[in-house]
């Protein structure tokens, strides 16, 4: 196959040398057209001839590329090699060795992965993981640029994220939302507020098992300060067994309708609003909603031994 291969260089768990998954792909008998996401080209390789786009990085690479593909019939795979990799942990592509994964490409079954649209009074914008208020928006809100790429190359930056969200939930003080999901009054003061399209969001955060990132809704999580305690047991816990501790309120919708006042909202790991804007300015109705956009990925269906 003619193969766009777009590498974050700056992230790898596994082997990410340019040089050598080059030699992977092409071993496979692939025809590989290499670009560095780092570089400014990487949006125009995107546009050229290809039967498949490889994306080696994490969530923020992926996103970046993915927001990107709709309108486009050519598939994408993932050589996740991120901190958190969501995306790749949702599609259960995740921890599995980069020739495993390329060689499943080829008996691989096409999994559809709905890209949803965010339109507020900053323009519009395409989501993977989802949108947000409350601890987490709150999390990107004070977060320190310089120490944030510190923590990135700590021993165990998921953990650490985990443990600072948990500090977060802890003292944070609920936000007042008035909402509507499918035309249903939903208002209220929450601590946590995430309409999620993928089961993984933030530092490996599983908040909910229902969500089916190819089904066109999303899972509408909503914590109040009545569930405080067990969103906090749960951060605090969350190595024990994440998947089934993580039972909080939610809902199941396609179209999410906030009155935005300013507050923190994140989309995908973007904070509205920027820092240097103030939010009197930017404050308006937000509409986030599934229209029928989504793209495909390959997705090896069977762990196979290497020798």
């Amino acid at each position: 196959m003619r193969v766009t291969l777009i590498h974050n260089p700056g992230a790898g768990k596994q082997a990410s040398d340019a040089d050598d998954l080059k030699k992977l792909l092409e071993s496979a008998g692939h025809k590989v057209r290499y670009q560095s996401s780092k570089e400014a080209g990487w949006k125009k390789a995107l546009k050229k001839p290809a039967d498949l786009v490889v994306v080696a990085g994490g969530d923020g690479t992926v996103g970046r590329v993915v927001r990107r593909m709709p309108g486009r019939e050519v598939p994408v795979a993932l050589l996740p090699s991120g901190t958190a990799n969501n995306i790749a942990r949702s599609l259960g592509q995740h921890e599995r060795p980069f020739e495993e994964l390329v060689r499943g490409w080829e008996n691989a079954r096409q999994v559809r992965l709905d890209v949803g649209v965010a339109r507020g009074p900053w323009g519009e914008r395409y989501f993977i993981e989802g949108v947000g208020a409350g601890v987490f928006a709150d999390l990107l809100a004070h977060s320190d640029p310089k120490k944030a790429k510190k923590r990135k190359k700590a021993r165990n930056p998921v953990e650490g994220g985990l443990r600072r969200l948990r500090q977060q939930a802890a003292r944070a003080r609920p936000v007042q939302i008035c909402a509507a999901l499918d035309g249903e009054d939903i208002s209220g003061e929450y601590l946590l507020f995430e309409a999620l399209n993928l089961r993984y969001i933030g530092p490996n955060l599983f908040l909910t098992a229902n969500s089916n990132p190819g089904d066109g809704r999303f899972e509408l999580v909503m914590v109040s300060e009545a569930e405080r305690s067990r969103l906090l047991y749960y951060l605090e816990h969350w190595q024990d067994d994440r998947e089934r501790l993580a039972i909080l309120p939610s809902k199941t919708g396609s179209r999410l309708e906030i009155e935005w006042t300013g507050f923190p909202l994140h989309i995908d790991d973007k904070l509205q609003p920027k820092v240097k804007v103030r939010p009197k300015r930017m404050a308006g109705m937000v509409d986030a909603s599934f229209e029928g956009v989504s793209v495909r990925f390959l997705v090896p269906d069977t762990e196979r031994k290497l020798g």
